[in-house]
């Protein structure tokens, strides 16, 4: 029987189980015991396919800083009006947000405590850096409300898009994940925008 399960396992498939267990118990929560029963395999059959728990987290939250990256690479997001990109990237952060659920949740609850969450929290300042710039661009357009600072304005934006994993479940009745993007950008740029 553990052969049978052995073969069912891919490191795909081991990676959505862990991302599981550490967003239940926590990273530092979380060790290959608990890894291993929650994958109902034998620990050496987890060594099979990674080095260890922090390869696991490297490879989830590469997944979801890779998802957010991609989208400054993005046509709308590299061309025209500031404001019109800046209201993109937005977007779509929402839906990688939405789409990758369980590994932007882990990326935006590592607190530094490893190498890898360190190497996070660093790219992470780094996309929030470039969405700021954006801001900052749009803002000397003219296209986005001036008066209050670019900092505030980032961390008020990402703060709302980023509270998304805290109450949103795609499989409960409620709010689609398109209809979540749309209510984000109507706030946001309904605020940002100069009358």
């Amino acid at each position: 029987m553990t052969t049978a399960r052995r073969d069912t396992y891919t490191p795909e498939t081991l990676l959505t189980v862990a991302v599981r267990v550490f967003n239940e118990r926590g990273y530092d929560g979380t060790s290959m015991e608990h890894l291993s029963q929650a994958a109902g395999i034998s620990k050496s059959s987890i060594y099979h396919h990674v080095s260890g728990k922090e390869e696991l987290l490297r490879r989830a939250v590469s997944r979801a800083l890779d998802g957010l990256f991609a989208i400054l690479d993005e046509e709308h997001a590299r061309v025209g009006p500031p404001a019109a990109r800046l209201e993109h990237v937005v977007r779509r952060m929402v839906e990688v947000l939405i789409a990758e659920l369980p590994y932007v949740t882990l990326l935006l609850r590592v607190r530094g405590n490893t190498e890898t969450e360190r190497w996070a929290l660093e790219r992470r300042r780094d996309f929030d850096h470039r969405v700021a710039e954006l801001l900052k661009a749009a803002a000397a357009e003219g296209d986005v409300r001036g008066d209050v600072e670019v900092r505030l304005a980032t961390r008020l934006v990402f703060g709302m898009i980023n509270s998304i994993v805290e109450w949103y479940r795609p499989d409960a009745r409620g709010a689609s994940g398109q209809e979540v993007a749309d209510a984000v950008v109507r706030l946001v740029f309904s605020g940002l925008r100069q009358d």
